[in-house]
């Protein structure tokens, strides 16, 4: 019964870890975003254009597997975008 629960203790320690890195990664892709995006001549229409090709290439991605894991990576992925779309957008010039 320790080794299942050892297992499940670094198990989550893993997973809290690659929750902190993919945190991290989100914040300072979102702040380069925002800052290059503000020296646009038309920031909406320039984080528009990013944020389509963005979806589009999440929605084309090939799947490695024919799992359920792919599916709900893509969902995951599309959900964040639209997090990381409020976040750009809430920095910008009207």
């Amino acid at each position: 019964m320790t080794d299942k629960t050892d297992e499940i203790s670094q198990l989550k320690r893993e997973v809290a870890e690659l929750s902190g890195l993919a945190l991290a990664t989100g914040v300072i892709l979102t702040q380069l975003l925002q800052a290059n995006l503000k020296r646009e001549l038309n920031p909406w229409n320039s984080a528009t254009k990013l944020l389509a090709e963005a979806r589009t290439a999440i929605e084309n991605f090939p799947a490695e597997t024919d799992g359920e894991r792919d599916p709900a990576m893509k969902q995951r992925a599309l959900e964040a975008l639209k997090q990381y779309e409020t976040q750009i957008r809430s920095v910008l010039p009207a």
